[in-house]
């Protein structure tokens, strides 16, 4: 029995900056949100996609990936940075730095809430990522990671300027010279399943606004088609491999006469969709006061299990504080403004009966 036991612990080699599964054994890597990671089950499972439909403007669509290279930067991760709408040197040199008073304590239990007794019940929402077990890192939006560190990690870069491969079943050979990318790095860095290197490590692949106007194909009926094999050829190189993808869309962009959205979804393993509050109607409705978008589920992957993890709630949204973004179980406020008075304000004055002087209700007769 204690042969088999430490047969089963062996097969799952330590890889810095990941930790296995409490559900079902899968390797995880952390997207550098820990509210985002306990939304989704714990963490990004290695071998799999990430899709992340970009809001309007795309500027929370790539804080997310920010946080996702920074992340990898920290945990010593190697990085491939791809984008057209971007110089990658650019989101490189933007990536946030550590917080150094990342961790906090949580009130205490006992605590009182002072708004209002009927608010004093509601179950506590927890956005750690596993129950307040420590998993990945907490950034700081207002500083940027040190040059040296970042020099010193080992990042590849992509922009399409120089494309070498190309291929008759693809209408843009940017795709195709893509995916020779990153399988060239998962070949050069040993990151391939039946690989044995001296050290397991993890391969990042950061991919921004995939599928914007940028990659226009010369026929436009052959752009659904290039992004779609793309998503399958990219899913299949990574299931035999020690790296995970975080690819963003700009699913705005797209008419979806086609269900593209629907069908990119299908070839993701995760796929969340932006809605930010920016240009819309919700930026001034005071119900939204406290966030700055909502967080739609579109998909959770199933590995080595029969269903998908299901968070606690579904109804999700995000604000970007000074320092942070963070994913909350979206809450209506205490009050909205202008409604300040209470239930007993209400209440329907009681009638008086002339005999007795007595109150009674405006029932009685």
């Amino acid at each position: 029995m204690t042969s088999s036991i430490q047969l089963a612990k062996s097969k799952i080699p330590f890889v810095p900056g990941t930790k296995p599964s409490i559900q079902n054994a899968q390797l995880l890597v952390s997207t550098g949100v820990p509210s985002l990671d306990h939304v989704i089950g714990g963490g990004l499972p290695v071998g799999t996609i990430i899709l992340i439909e970009e809001d309007t403007y795309g500027s929370y669509g790539r804080i997310i990936l920010k946080y996702f290279m920074a992340e990898g930067v920290v945990s010593s991760h190697q990085l491939l940075v791809a984008s057209q709408d971007l110089k990658p040197t650019q989101l490189v040199a933007e990536l946030p730095a550590v917080a150094v008073d990342s961790i906090t304590c949580p009130p205490p239990q006992d605590e009182k809430m002072q708004i209002a007794w009927r608010y004093q019940n509601m179950r506590k929402i927890d956005t750690s990522p596993t129950g307040g077990q420590p998993f990945g890192h907490y950034y700081d939006l207002t500083k940027t990671i040190n040059k040296n560190i970042v020099e010193a990690a080992s990042i590849k870069h992509w922009d399409g300027s120089d494309v070498r491969y190309t291929a008759e079943s693809f209408g843009n050979n940017a795709y195709v010279d893509l995916l020779k990318t990153v399988q060239e790095s998962i070949k050069d860095g040993q990151f391939s399943i039946s690989s044995e290197p001296e050290k397991r490590n993890i391969l990042r692949i950061a991919i921004h606004s995939l599928g914007s106007r940028l990659w226009l194909n010369e026929k436009e009926e052959t752009m659904t088609g290039d992004l779609l094999k793309f998503f399958y050829c990219l899913k299949s190189l990574l299931r035999n491999a020690y790296a995970v993808a975080m690819v963003t869309i700009p699913a705005h962009h797209f008419d979806n006469s086609d269900a593209v959205v629907e069908r990119t979804e299908h070839l993701s393993d995760i796929a969340l969709r932006l809605e930010s509050f920016a240009g819309s109607a919700k930026e001034a409705n005071p119900i939204f006061s406290d966030y700055h978008g909502l967080l739609h589920i579109r998909k959770l992957g199933a590995l080595n299990s029969l269903a998908p993890h299901y968070p606690e709630s579904v109804d999700l949204a995000f604000k970007l504080r000074r320092k942070k973004f963070v994913v909350e179980v979206l809450h209506l406020p205490p009050e909205l403004p202008g409604t300040a008075q209470r239930e007993q304000d209400e209440i329907v004055p009681l009638a008086r009966d002339c005999s007795s002087g007595a109150r009674k209700s405006r029932l009685d007769f």
